[in-house]
C-alpha cells in the first residue's frame, strides 16, 4: 500500500556543479575516476517528478513501486550516468568534529587552512574551495594534484554528496583524497548510490519537508528509465545533462507515473540511450 500525503510537497533545490576545470588537469581527472562527473552541467530540478517518485519509494525494499511493478536505481545506472567507479575500496572512515583536525588535514592537502568563518562546524564552505581552486597556479605536479582534489571536493559537495544547505562539504572526505594514486580505487559510485537511497528513505517520512542527496542521478535515471516522463532537449546539445526543457504540469507527471500502460514504457537498456547521445 502506498500512502500519499497530499498536503506535503517536498522542496528540492539542485546544487550548482563546480565551474569548468582547467584543461591541463584532464588526464589527472580521468585517473581519479571523476572525469565523467566533471562533464555534468546544471539539470533543472523537477519538483513534481521528485515528489512523485518519493511517494512511491519503499524504504524496506529500496525500490519504487509503480503501477507496472518495482524498479530501482542500480550501480549500472550510476556508472552510466555519473561515470564513477562502482567497485574497489569502500568509501568509509572516521567522522571527527574537531576544527583542529580539519585545519591539519587542509594544511596537509592544500598547504593552507580555512578560517573558522570559512567553515560551518565540520564542513568547509564551498566558497572557500572555489576561491582556492581559482587561486592555484598549475606550475608543478603538486599544484595540479591540489587543484584536482579541490575540484573533487566541490563535486562531492554539490552533485554527488550534497546536503540540504548546498553550501558546504564535510571534511571527512579529504583523508580519502590524501593518496592521489588511490583516489580512483574507491567505489565512489556505490557510496553515491547509498547516499541517494538514504535521502529517499528519509524523504519518504511524513515529517520531512526537504530532500537532499544526488538529484542529478535521480532525475537523469527517471529520464532514461522512464522515457515517457523525459523532457525534449533543445538543440544543439552539449550533453544529455544540459539544456533541459521543463516538463509538463505536475498533474501530468504524477499521472504518467501512476497510469503507465505497462513494461513497454520502461527502458531496460539505458546504455543504448546513452550511446545514441
Amino acid at each position: 500500500m502506498i500512502v500519499v500525503f497530499s498536503s506535503r510537497m517536498l522542496t528540492c533545490d539542485h546544487p550548482v556543479p563546480p565551474n569548468r576545470y582547467d584543461d591541463r588537469v584532464e588526464a589527472h581527472l580521468q585517473f581519479t575516476g571523476f572525469y565523467h562527473a566533471s562533464q555534468i552541467g546544471i539539470v533543472q530540478c523537477q519538483k513534481a517528478l521528485v515528489n512523485a517518485l518519493v511517494e512511491r519509494w519503499h524504504p524496506d525494499t529500496h525500490t519504487f513501486h509503480l503501477s507496472v511493478g518495482e524498479c530501482a536505481v542500480t550501480l549500472e545506472d550510476v556508472a552510466l550516468i555519473l561515470g564513477l567507479p562502482t567497485d574497489g575500496f569502500p568509501v568509509t572512515g572516521m567522522t571527527i568534529s574537531s576544527f583542529e583536525a580539519l585545519e591539519a588535514e587542509c594544511l596537509h592537502q592544500f598547504g593552507i587552512t580555512p578560517r573558522k568563518l570559512d567553515c560551518r562546524g565540520s564542513c568547509i564552505k564551498l566558497t572557500w574551495l572555489r576561491d582556492l581552486k581559482e587561486r592555484l597556479h598549475l606550475t608543478d605536479e603538486n599544484s595540479i594534484q591540489r587543484y584536482v582534489k579541490c575540484h573533487i571536493m566541490l563535486l562531492i559537495g554539490t552533485i554527488l554528496f550534497g546536503d540540504k544547505s548546498g553550501a558546504s562539504v564535510h571534511w571527512k572526505f579529504l583523508p580519502l583524497l590524501s593518496d592521489f594514486g588511490s583516489i580512483g580505487q574507491y567505489s565512489w559510485g556505490s557510496a553515491c548510490l547509498a547516499h541517494l537511497y538514504r535521502a529517499l528513505c528519509k524523504a519518504s517520512r511524513y515529517d520531512y519537508k526537504e530532500i537532499d542527496g544526488p538529484p542529478t542521478l535521480l532525475l537523469v535515471w527517471a529520464f532514461i528509465r522512464l522515457p515517457y516522463l523525459a523532457p525534449i532537449p533543445r538543440e544543439p546539445r552539449k550533453s544529455i545533462f544540459s539544456q533541459i526543457t521543463p516538463l509538463s504540469s505536475s498533474n501530468e507527471i504524477v499521472k504518467g507515473i501512476t497510469t503507465s500502460n505497462g513494461f513497454s514504457q520502461i527502458n531496460f537498456t539505458p546504455s543504448e540511450v546513452c550511446n545514441k547521445i
